[in-house]
């Protein structure tokens, strides 16, 4: 791969020569642009990037992508970041993945890359449909939603990535809507800033098997009532005419009318991001239309120490006492059987 000057790169030297296959109108088009935007204004030589991703629509994505790369197999795209990332700590390791590839087959390997903190970027496009295999329901499937595997609706409770990475303690997880585009480049590039896993779970329309599904939060007539933006150290407030809000009661989130009088906004909840605590991210992640507006923006971005440098600060201790290992007397040594 030829060596460009840092400050030299564009987005055109992150596309690859390949047809990019998708359906017209996907949102993947958007993440696939906006990623190679991001990448020239990270200060990293395009020969440190790589890719990985598993199987679905969205794990094309490395062959469309002008850096080192690999489509790995169904839901162990981050076990394989991880042993990259490991032995090329140097290098920014993304996982592109679907809801489907990274929460049903790939749903251990998920949860263990999350509470590991290995500092690798997560790009999560969950379209609410298994859309490679043409429409099948998949862990983020509504309650009620009929597929080809559900033709009577779907009885199954979603899986809510973003509150189930919190419960692991990602360090960095973050929401928004594939068609918001500028704030999907702005949470890339804290994502791909961020020390430690990055979670960016990316509503994305498969408007062939699941058209709509995020209508609520993408329709640029209706999201302002429907979603709510998250900002560090700002109440929570929403709507149109910014008169509604999000309070706690006691331990429940409720929404709350501004301007009548009863409430103010000093009253509603205040975004922390940097909280040690996972709490009152968890009770965002779980807030859902049409009782409340759904959270778009980072929920959690903490520091951390990360897998890579505890593993390394392991060896390192392991070498002090034993010096480097020494792969013949391993293989040779007293833990060893032959097999007749």
């Amino acid at each position: 791969m030829d060596k460009f000057p840092l400050n030299d790169l564009t987005r055109k030297d992150f596309e690859s020569s390949q047809d990019v296959r998708w359906c017209p109108g996907c949102g993947d088009y958007s993440v696939l642009k906006q990623i190679q935007l991001v990448l020239p204004k990270l200060g990293i030589p395009r020969e440190n990037f790589a890719f990985i991703s598993g199987i679905g629509c969205s794990s094309r994505l490395p062959y469309y992508m002008e850096t080192y790369g690999m489509h790995s197999i169904h839901g162990r795209a981050p076990a394989i970041a991880t042993g990259l990332k490991l032995s090329r700590p140097e290098l920014s390791v993304w996982v592109i993945t679907g809801d489907g590839d990274a929460l049903a087959i790939g749903g251990n390997h998920f949860i263990h890359t999350m509470r590991r903190n290995i500092d690798i970027n997560i790009l999560l496009l969950n379209n609410r449909i298994y859309g490679l295999t043409k429409g099948q329901l998949s862990p983020t499937t509504q309650l009620g939603r009929m597929t080809k595997t559900s033709p009577v609706g779907s009885v199954d409770r979603p899986v809510e990535p973003i509150a189930l990475a919190l419960s692991m303690g990602v360090t960095f997880a973050a929401r928004v809507v594939d068609t918001d585009q500028q704030n999907l480049r702005d949470i890339l590039e804290r994502a791909a800033h961020h020390k430690g896993t990055s979670l960016v779970e990316i509503y994305q329309n498969c408007h062939i098997f699941n058209d709509g599904t995020f209508e609520a939060v993408s329709d640029k007539k209706q999201r302002d009532d429907n979603r709510v933006m998250l900002e560090h150290g700002k109440p929570l407030i929403f709507g149109k005419e910014r008169d509604k809000g999000i309070r706690l009661n006691g331990l429940e989130p409720e929404v709350v009318s501004l301007g009548d009088g009863k409430y103010t906004e000093a009253d509603l909840l205040v975004h922390d991001e940097k909280s040690d605590q996972t709490v009152l991210a968890y009770f965002l992640s779980r807030m859902h239309n049409p009782d409340f507006p759904v959270p778009m923006g980072v929920f959690r971005a903490v520091q951390e120490s990360c897998y890579g440098e505890s593993v390394r600060s392991a060896e390192a201790i392991v070498h002090g006492k034993r010096g480097p290992g020494d792969w013949d007397k391993l293989i040779r040594g007293a833990d060893s059987w032959v097999v007749e």
